[in-house]
């Protein structure tokens, strides 16, 4: 049995797999945010992963067959990545690993997402593609290849100011809906009539790197004026999707790759999905999108497990 454990911004995950990569047991608990607050300080988010994981431990079954731990530490595979919310798993995974005398691997949060993409896609991208992360912490597009131990993670561009996630919590917060805030805007935004397809935000994109902050400034406009709230919550979907599109199709046409991975929480979101795979996999761009099953878009340990 190897396990794996995350403890992210929003979440803390345990997954326990077996050596062939199948979910043994798995335990995840979100971590508790204010209700009109759109997020958590570090220390706070510190603290509620350490009060979780003994709970999640309790939960998780024996684990005397362990043979080796994989743990995220940081956010990216780069020099200078760090949040302290990860010492949290860290710790208890340096104290496991000593204590069974197991080894024990350290990989990133972005990689583990990657990870639980392509084992919940259906089928895996080719070994060189591109793969977006688009969370309430994390907007890159990137050009990653296969390793044996996991991947090789170039950065081709990214959020210049706020995040996906960010974008669609501090619009979701200031329609009146609970942090975090993706899946009431999604469930709102089914409900947008024809009559609001007027409402549009823009989608501004330099090269690789896309803005959320102008978009976010014209959603509130929207919301001042009395516009309807499922018309604006469509309004962000269709922000983020034709933005994502605009960089896709720069990065397809520079380097010649057309296997493209979506990860992350916003990448759960249907209309995004549908949107993106209507454009991109036309017969004229010739994409091939995989993205991962929607229960392993948002933070989870499955992907960490399987890099260890």
């Amino acid at each position: 049995m190897i396990l794996g454990i995350d403890t992210s911004n929003y979440t803390t995950s345990l997954c326990l797999i077996d050596g062939e990569g199948h979910i043994v047991n798995e335990q995840r608990k979100p971590l508790a945010v204010e209700t009109g607050k759109q997020g958590l300080q570090q220390s706070t988010a510190l603290f509620q992963h350490v009060k979780n994981l003994p709970e999640l431990f309790e939960k998780m079954g024996e684990l005397r067959q362990l043979e080796a731990i994989c743990v995220s530490v940081r956010p990216r595979p780069v020099e200078g990545s760090y949040m302290p919310v990860f010492l949290a798993g860290e710790s208890v995974a340096r104290t496991l690993a000593s204590s069974f005398h197991i080894p024990l691997y350290r990989t990133s949060h972005q990689e583990g997402h990657i990870a639980a993409g392509e084992a919940t896609a259906g089928r895996a991208p080719a070994d060189e593609f591109l793969a977006v992360h688009l969370s309430g912490g994390t907007s890159d597009l990137l050009l990653a290849r296969r390793r044996e131990t996991g991947y090789e993670i170039t950065r081709l561009g990214s959020s210049r100011d706020l995040h996906a996630g960010q974008f669609i919590d501090r619009v979701g917060v200031a329609l009146g809906l609970p942090f975090p805030a993706g899946p009431h805007l999604e469930k709102l935004a089914s409900t947008a009539s024809e009559d609001a397809q007027g409402i549009r935000l823009p989608s501004p994109v330099e090269g690789f790197n896309w803005s959320f902050s102008g978009p976010e400034t014209a959603a509130r406009k929207w919301i001042d004026s009395g516009a309807d709230p499922a018309g604006i919550a469509r309004a962000v979907e269709d922000c983020i999707a034709k933005g994502l599109e605009k960089v896709l199709l720069k990065a397809m046409q520079q380097t010649q790759l057309r296997s493209v991975l979506i990860v992350g929480g916003v990448a759960a979101n249907l209309h995004i999905r549908r949107r993106l795979l209507h454009r991109l996999q036309h017969p004229a761009v010739g994409a091939d999108l995989f993205f991962a099953d929607p229960s392993y878009s948002t933070d989870n340990a499955y992907g960490v497990a399987r890099i260890g």
